[in-house]
Order: structure tokens, then C-alpha cells, then sequence
């Protein structure tokens, strides 16, 4: 009998352990360095998140003006129903994550886009910065309940109310006239129009965003690139 192992064997065997190709786990990012880990962020990752944020906090300088105007009127007509205009500031959180898809990212979108609003201008000043921060957290709070694993258009929504509910709760206490001061009717209505505001003209909109971007190839480093 030969004492030589089967080749055959041992090639079936290496090759049962091999992974599946990358093209073939789309939401594996292969370009990652292994010491990064599944959650590290890439130096691409800081840059890229960098430019969006600058992008999208231009978004919010255009949407001043004209969200304002639309929020003033819409209050006028109910109180509270001026949160249906807020949407579009609350864009950071659910697009910064679904395209990073980092712990951090969607904090790290929509704080710096609330600072580059506040330095180029607008009414309401140092206090953009708190409501970046709340923002942020809130559709934050929704990728990590998600386990940075589930980028669906659903998740993505819920990002979007998580920062409208992050946006209700921070002017709820925070500003020259805290909300708390207008009544429970006010911020009931307040806080379901800021929700369903996120969910569609940031989450939504993130979302679309994100498939866009991917089909130009400017993903093609990120998962998000070969998911969507």
C-alpha cells in the first residue's frame, strides 16, 4: 500500500475550504485591509465621507431659504406641520451611512454638513451644530440596531425617521424657544411630520442617491458600490 496521501483528496479538500469569490458576496468589502477590520475605517473612507459631507451641507445652505419659507408656511396652516419641510436637513445621517456603511459615518455626514452650513451662514448659527449631532445619531442609532449588515431601501427609511426623531428631540429642549414650550398638540404634530419627513425626503432620498452614485462607478471601493 503507498504511504503517498491522495492528491485528489487533498485538492478536494482545499479547494472546499476555499472562499467564494468576492463577486459572489457583494457585500463583503474586499478592498479593505484584513487589519482594519469589518468596522475600521479606510483612508478612503475618512475622504469620501469628508466630500460628502461638504456636498450635502451646501444642500442644506441652498435649503435655508427655501425650506424655511415652505416650513413657515405650512405652520401657519397647522402648528407642527412645518416639520413635513425638514426632510432634506436630516439627508446626512441615512446617506453617509448607507454609502460608507461604517459605525460613525452617518454621525460624521451630517455633523460636518451642519458645520459647513453654519460657516458659510445661516439664521439660526451655532446651534445647526446640535442639531447635527441629534441627527446624526438618530439614523446612527438605526445602521447599528441593523448591525451595519441590512442596507435596505426599508432600513434606509428608518434611518431617515431615526434623524427626524433625533431632529424633534433635540429642538424639543435645545434653542431660543424650546418646543416643550408649545404644548403637547404642537409637538405631537411636530414630531410625526419631522418622522415622516425623514423617512422620505432624506431616507428615501438617500437611498436613491446611493444607487446613482454606484452606477457611475464612484463606489466601486465601497459595498455600497456593488450592492446597489
Amino acid at each position: 500500500m503507498s504511504s503517498t496521501p491522495s492528491t485528489s483528496s487533498s485538492s478536494s479538500a482545499s479547494s472546499a475550504g476555499q472562499a467564494r469569490p468576492a463577486e459572489d458576496r457583494p457585500d463583503v468589502d474586499e478592498t479593505r485591509p484584513a487589519e482594519t477590520g469589518r468596522h475600521g475605517w479606510r483612508v478612503v473612507d475618512i475622504v469620501v465621507a469628508a466630500v460628502l459631507a461638504v456636498a450635502v451641507g451646501l444642500i442644506f445652505w441652498l435649503w435655508n431659504t427655501a425650506g424655511y419659507a415652505w416650513g413657515q408656511a405650512l405652520g401657519a396652516l397647522t402648528p407642527g406641520l412645518s416639520g413635513l419641510a425638514n426632510g432634506i436637513w436630516l439627508l446626512g445621517g441615512p446617506l453617509g451611512g448607507q454609502v460608507i456603511r461604517k459605525p460613525g459615518a452617518a454621525v460624521f455626514v451630517e455633523l460636518v454638513a451642519a458645520l459647513v452650513s453654519t460657516a458659510i451662514g445661516n439664521q439660526w448659527g451655532i446651534t445647526t451644530l446640535t442639531s447635527g449631532l441629534f441627527q446624526g445619531l438618530g439614523a446612527g442609532l438605526v445602521f447599528a440596531l441593523a448591525r451595519y449588515r441590512v442596507w435596505s431601501l426599508p432600513v434606509t427609511m428608518l434611518a431617515g425617521a431615526g434623524a427626524g426623531l433625533g431632529a424633534w428631540f433635540n429642538e424639543l429642549f435645545i434653542g431660543t424657544t424650546p418646543n416643550i414650550t408649545l404644548g403637547p398638540a404642537y409637538n405631537a404634530i411636530y414630531l410625526v411630520t419631522n418622522v415622516l419627513s425623514g423617512a422620505v425626503l432624506a431616507g428615501l432620498l438617500a437611498w436613491l442617491i446611493t444607487r446613482a452614485l454606484a452606477r457611475t462607478g464612484a463606489l466601486s471601493r465601497f459595498a455600497s458600490g456593488r450592492t446597489a
